[in-house]
Parts: C-alpha cells; sequence; structure tokens
C-alpha cells in the first residue's frame, strides 16, 4: 500500500492573502477569526476533489507569514490555536488532509529571541541562535551588529540549525502542531537551504511520532534526489515541470514537457519512484493564466497535470483562471484576497473549475494515473500522447493544444484489449487492432484520456 500522498489532491491557499489579513502584524490587537473564512470554502474544494490543503504560513509572523515572530502562536490576524484546532477536525471529518508552512531556514525580526538580542546585545543567551552575527558591524538596519539574512534580506534572520537549542525549539513546536492541530504533514519552506541534516532529523523526529507524516521540500534546483528519500523528505516541489507545462504552450513546443517527463519518470527515469509535488502555478510566481498568451491553453494544461506522474496541486483561485503577475518584487498580485461567489460567477473562466473537478474524479478513480508507470507514446509541437500503465490497468493520455481538430495515430503498450474508452468525453471509444489505435480526432485545446478495456 503506498503512501497517502500519492492518492491526494492538494489545494493551496495563502491565508493572509485569501482571507484580506492586514499587510502589517501590530501584535496588539485581539485575534481577528478569519480563518474561519475558510468554512465557507470546504464544500467547493470537496466538489473539486481536493483531499489535502496545504494552509500557507499561518503563525504569529511580522508582515508575510514567512517571517516568524512566535511558532507556538496562530497569526492574530487569522484568528488563534483554538480556532485551527477546530478547522483541523472539521477537515478531518470531510476526509481532507491538513498540511502546514514549516518556515525554519529564517524567522523575522520581531521573533522573541532576536528581539532578545537587539534589547541584551552580548548579554543575551540567544546570539548563537542566529547566523554571522557580528558585534563589530552595523546591519542595514542600523543595528549595533551584523547578521546573515536569507538571500539578501535583512528582515528575514537566519537561524542556525545546528544549534541544539534552536533545533529543540522548533522540534517542540513541530509536535504541538502534531498534538494540538493533528497535521498531516508539512511543507518545508526554503528546503534547498537547510542543512540536509537538519532535515534528516526532522524527518526522524516526525515520523517516530506519525509514521505516514509528510514532509514536502521547497526546491528549486538541484537534483530532487538529494532531498527526497528514504532519510530525508518524501517529496519536493516538481519546478521543473512547473516551467516546462507553460513554456511547452506558450512556445508551442511539448517537446519541452515531453523531455523533462522523460528525464523524470520514463523507465530510466530519475524520479520515477518519487511522488514529487505538481503544481501551474503558488503564492511565489506568476498566476499560470498570466503566463500563458492564449487562455485557451489552460485546459490542456490542467489535463496534464491531472495526468503526468506526481501529486497534483491547485493554487486557490486558479481553478477559475485568476490573473496575477509579480509587480517590480511585489508579491501582493499572487496573494489576492478573493469572494468565493464573486470569483466563481465572474470569472472569464469559470467553466475551468468544472473541467479540473472531471479530471480530478479521473484521477481518483484511476490507479494507473496515481501510481502508474509513464511511457510516451507521441511528440509534435502541439500535440502530445503518453501512457500510464500498472499491472493492472493501462491509461492512454492525448492532449492537443493547436486551435485545429487533429486525428492521432497511436502505437500502445498494451497486447490485450480491444477498446479505448474515453473518460473525458463521455460515450466515445476507439478501437484497438495489432497493438495500435487511430483516434479520429482530438478537439482544439482538449484532451483525450482514454482507459484500455
Amino acid at each position: 500500500m503506498g503512501h497517502w500522498a500519492h492518492d491526494s489532491i492538494f489545494y493551496h491557499i495563502y491565508p493572509l492573502g485569501l482571507f484580506g489579513a492586514p499587510l502589517k502584524n501590530d501584535f496588539c490587537s485581539p485575534p481577528s477569526p478569519r480563518l474561519e473564512q475558510l468554512y465557507g470554502w470546504l464544500e467547493h474544494l470537496q466538489n473539486l476533489g481536493v483531499n489535502a490543503l496545504y494552509l500557507g504560513p499561518l503563525f504569529e509572523s511580522s508582515a508575510h507569514g514567512y517571517d516568524t515572530a512566535d511558532y507556538y502562536r496562530v497569526d492574530r490576524r487569522l484568528g488563534d490555536n483554538e480556532m485551527l484546532s477546530h478547522l483541523s477536525s472539521v477537515l478531518h471529518q470531510k476526509d481532507v488532509r491538513l498540511i502546514l508552512d514549516g518556515v525554519f531556514h529564517h524567522v523575522g525580526r520581531d521573533f522573541w529571541a532576536f528581539r532578545d538580542v537587539l534589547e541584551r546585545r552580548e548579554q543575551s543567551p540567544y546570539c548563537n541562535w542566529f547566523h554571522g552575527l557580528d558585534f563589530h558591524e552595523h546591519s542595514p538596519y542600523n543595528d549595533p551588529f551584523a547578521y546573515e539574512g536569507w538571500n539578501g534580506h535583512y528582515s528575514l534572520v537566519k537561524l542556525h540549525l545546528r544549534n541544539p537549542s534552536v533545533k529543540d525549539h522548533l522540534f517542540r513546536a513541530v509536535d504541538m502542531w502534531l498534538r494540538e492541530f493533528n497535521i498531516d504533514g508539512l511543507r518545508l519552506d526554503a528546503a534547498d537551504c537547510i542543512d540536509i541534516a537538519f532535515l534528516k532529523e526532522l524527518a526522524a523526529f516526525c515520523k517516530s511520532r506519525r509514521p505516514d507524516f509528510w514532509l514536502m521540500g521547497e526546491v528549486i534546483h538541484g537534483d530532487y534526489r538529494r532531498w527526497a528519500n528514504a532519510e530525508t523528505l518524501d517529496s519536493v516541489t516538481n519546478y521543473e515541470c512547473y516551467k516546462s507545462l507553460y513554456s511547452s504552450h506558450v512556445d508551442k513546443n511539448y517537446f519541452e514537457i515531453a523531455y523533462a517527463l522523460n528525464r523524470q519518470f520514463a523507465e530510466s527515469g530519475l524520479y520515477r519512484t518519487l511522488p514529487l509535488y505538481a503544481f501551474a502555478d503558488n503564492h511565489d510566481v506568476d498566476r499560470v493564466a498570466s503566463t500563458l498568451k492564449n487562455p485557451a491553453h489552460l485546459y490542456p494544461l490542467y489535463s496534464l497535470l491531472f495526468t503526468m506522474p506526481g501529486v497534483p496541486s491547485i493554487y486557490y483561485g486558479s481553478e477559475w483562471g485568476v490573473e496575477g503577475k509579480r509587480r517590480g518584487g511585489d508579491d501582493h498580485a499572487l496573494r489576492p484576497r478573493l469572494d468565493l461567489f464573486d470569483v466563481s460567477h465572474s470569472s472569464p473562466h469559470r467553466d475551468l473549475s468544472g473541467v479540473i473537478s472531471r479530471l480530478a474524479r479521473i484521477r481518483r478513480q484511476s490507479e494507473a494515473l496515481r501510481c502508474g508507470n509513464y511511457r510516451q507514446l507521441l511528440v509534435n509541437h502541439e500535440q502530445f500522447a503518453f501512457a500510464r500503465q500498472t499491472r493492472e490497468e493501462c491509461v492512454i493520455v492525448a492532449v492537443n493544444a493547436s486551435d485545429k481538430p487533429v486525428p492521432m495515430e497511436l502505437a500502445l503498450p498494451v497486447t490485450g484489449g480491444s477498446r479505448l474508452i474515453d473518460l473525458l468525453n463521455a460515450g466515445d471509444s476507439f478501437s484497438v487492432c495489432g497493438g495500435k489505435t487511430h483516434i479520429d480526432v482530438v478537439n482544439p485545446y482538449w484532451s483525450r484520456i482514454m482507459i484500455a478495456k
């Protein structure tokens, strides 16, 4: 029996944005119950076929959530610990797993231990909690000491993760999240910047408390096996295929996504056994509807996302083609406040949500799509076909990104069976003869998902 992540469809929410929280935390207001707005979204998530919810940063922070001030307290702009505990209980009653952000590489300047260093300077017992502390220099904030920020951002103070006291503080926080919020996993922010030894210790700690606990790391570049393996993380973000998904459509070049999928998942692929986290967009990148030149390409793109190997994830609002682009380093357009009724009724792509729901249902009902092998069958500039196969099931996916209907001739990796039954286009089927099939038409900007019978 495989890990539950193989059978999951994720929905990713950035709560501070979706629920319209103030951009800055005043650290004195009473908790605001914004998190409770999520209850109004649960029916929509279930209609989409979602069974795992990834909530972006939830704990007390200065501004955007990734500048943590307190790992043990829900951000007052969203609610309090009791609200999160109740939400988790309701989610689990609906068979939806809960995954939170684990931001362990850095903290914000309002983090309590860093505030102690600001106040007590060399006398603070927390000086060795942070990287690069130097009392002979000044920081860009004119502090009486210098320190190492993340990627040049001095609002984010790099933690010293080899310090036993730091590890103890963070692991006790995770233990509390497990006990109080019954979380099923963590998405680890900036995992590719975190010391591998820390990730291994974190994994051992989490698995000792819950063997099926899921750890997924944010990794941009590199060999994903360095982070995702039996000793470290269960999965990482598949940024290679994220890029290939949109640029294959923008450039009319399905050879790019075909190359990436072969490299990763074909018979000799690097990541055949890894359930990589597959996504079309997230809180850090431009919305896919803003990246594509032709919005009609949203349909073949999501067909690929839900049928290629990996664990598919939908970023809130993108199921309606919500747009958003980063402007001058400002991410707010990527993380908007949305009203469920308004966006579901006024989006120019409001039918996309229904298509994604159908794709999710097909995936849930197909073992081959969830965990089968991958084999390329055909690739052209705007047409692409592949097979997903287990010993019991073979599914053929054919995608057409052009503005014209096209036929396809496919050689199939199965000898038995006499027909292909289209699961996406009800009533359509195609005969199989001598291990080959002729598909008379794949409609423009559309796909066929066919099971061999």
